[in-house]
């Protein structure tokens, strides 16, 4: 018999100790800080202290960006590729399958961090009408973004990220260079209107291979009923 997906279990974190210091792993972008932890469960037991490692930066949360425009075949979405630098050191030999996407560069929707003053669903529209100015070089308002679903985490085990999904319909004629944002990781980078069904197709054979881009792309797809 089917149940109802209720809330998870309860469960607190308590933090023991702070080993951060100690590691001298708490400077640049990426600051990782190194707990002692104890877990206390609803029955009022406590767990053994663990260690955990756990990986901030000062801009927790990020928007993901579906743009799209209408044709006659269907949607287009925009993709732009991204290097992904811990791409290039995956160990082929440690590897439980074989690999064919070892390559450093993926395709992706367009996203970036949300910065410290953009509050609320309104600074979040602010932040994706930045960031694809910055990445696809089309100057859309802020109040042509809509939610597109809840935010996701990407990598609760590690970083505590959530994605902020937000769609907007564009004219990809109407676009201009991209700004930038000046890093060596943007450097070439290529921005694509490609049919949202070839782009579900790349998901399914492992072209796409980048989660917040697969859940932009479905959730796309679903409210435009797109198989």
């Amino acid at each position: 018999m089917s149940k109802v997906l209720g809330s998870p279990p309860n469960v607190r974190i308590v933090v023991e100790a702070d080993h951060t210091a100690e590691s001298r792993c708490d400077e640049g972008f990426l600051r990782l800080r190194r707990l002692s932890l104890r877990n206390t469960y609803p029955d009022g037991t406590s767990s053994r202290v663990y260690r955990y490692d756990v990986v901030e930066r000062e801009a927790t949360d990020a928007v993901g960006i579906v743009l799209w425009a209408p044709g006659p075949d269907g949607p287009r979405v925009c993709l732009r590729s991204a290097l992904r630098p811990p791409l290039a050191f995956r160990d082929r030999h440690a590897l439980p399958v074989d690999d064919a996407h070892l390559a450093p560069v993926l395709w992706e929707i367009p996203a970036g961090l949300v910065e410290p003053g953009e509050r609320g669903e309104q600074g979040l529209r602010e932040c994706a009408a930045r960031e694809t100015l910055e990445e696809v070089g089309l100057e859309v308002l802020p109040e042509a973004f809509s939610a597109l679903g809840p935010p996701a985490c990407l990598s609760p085990g590690v970083l505590a990220e959530k994605v902020h999904f937000f769609m907007a319909t564009v004219d990809p004629s109407s676009g201009g260079e991209p700004t930038a944002d000046g890093s060596a990781v943007e450097e070439y980078a290529e921005v694509q209107f490609v049919l949202l069904s070839q782009a579900l197709e790349a998901v399914r054979d492992g072209r796409i291979g980048e989660l917040k881009t697969e859940v932009g792309l479905r959730r796309l797809a679903e409210v435009r009923g797109v198989a």
